[in-house]
């Protein structure tokens, strides 16, 4: 009896999704996908621009699952995890600062961490420890107060980064 239930449910189901697709006309073929377009939000690539999708608050969920589940920088590094090679140099620096503001805070009050590989790598920077090193030391300029907006902490890391000749910061721009 369940089974034939089951049945009568999917096949009618299938009926009725067959009329539906007959009389809906036909949609409009999609754009060719830009080039170097990112497939995440604001909280960048990672085990969570994958699993959460959406804009606004969710973007929270997802930028927290790549904070805990660290495949932010393996992605980025390996190209995995929606991380691909966007060439977007300098932009992309600014985002991935923008998005991940207290995690960097935390790694730069240290010297190290996570987000500071993931910032050396977006940055084109050479060594990842000289650069937690140079922002640890200048922690006090690029963060002077707890209210600092997120454009002054951004601009300040990417000025620290491009100050610093020997960081070899190759994509750090405006």
């Amino acid at each position: 009896m369940r089974k034939t239930m089951w049945g009568i449910v999917f096949g009618t189901m299938l009926v009725a999704g067959n009329a539906l697709a007959d009389a809906a006309p036909a949609a409009p073929a999609a754009p060719p996908p830009k080039a170097h377009t990112a497939k995440y939000g604001t909280a960048g690539c990672g085990l969570g621009s994958m699993i959460i999708t959406g804009g606004g608050i969710v973007q929270i969920f997802a930028a927290t699952t790549n904070a805990t589940s660290y495949t932010q920088t393996f992605g980025i590094t390996s190209g995995t995890s929606n991380c691909e090679d966007t060439d977007g140099g300098g932009s992309s620096a600014r985002v991935f600062v923008d998005a991940n503001r207290v995690a960097l805070a935390k790694d730069i009050s240290r010297g190290t961490g996570e987000t500071i590989i993931g910032l050396s790598a977006i940055a084109g920077c050479t060594d990842p420890k000289a650069v937690g090193e140079t922002l640890q030391r200048n922690f006090a300029t690029i963060f002077p107060n707890a209210s600092v907006s997120n454009d002054a902490v951004t601009g300040a890391i990417l000025s620290t980064l491009k100050s610093d000749a020997s960081l070899s910061c190759s994509a750090v721009g405006g």
